[in-house]
């Protein structure tokens, strides 16, 4: 995802002041470098989380070394660093490495979960 993209498709941090999100479902975003261990363990499990949750929910990659100004808006400090946006368009920064089933149950509990009906 370019910088263009995100302003297109998640936020457009240069036309408005406070956070507001353009995406309809809820959105995963992970800043990674090609060079970062910790971020090439999570890419596979990303992948696979996309097709799992194709239609429910978004996923996007961003380069830090080709998106640097992107990277300093968010201050990305160190990565693998997620930003995690749920379906009232609430953004969640969370830096680090997670196996699967943590995933999981952020994408249950925090962004799936206000869409979610009563059965």
């Amino acid at each position: 995802m370019t910088t263009q993209d995100f302003k297109n498709k998640v936020f457009n941090y240069e036309t408005e002041k406070d956070w507001k999100y353009q995406g309809q479902l809820p959105a995963i975003i992970d800043f990674y470098a090609d060079w970062c261990g910790p971020c090439k363990m999570v890419a596979p499990i990303l992948e696979e989380l996309s097709k799992e949750y194709e239609g429910r929910l978004v996923i996007y990659k961003v380069d830090t070394d080709v998106e640097q100004e992107l990277s300093a808006v968010f201050g990305i400090q160190s990565i693998p660093t997620l930003l995690f946006i749920d379906s009232e368009g609430e953004p969640m920064m969370q830096p680090g490495a997670f196996p699967k089933h943590i995933f999981k149950k952020i994408i249950e509990e925090k962004l799936l979960a206000p869409v979610k009906t009563e059965e």
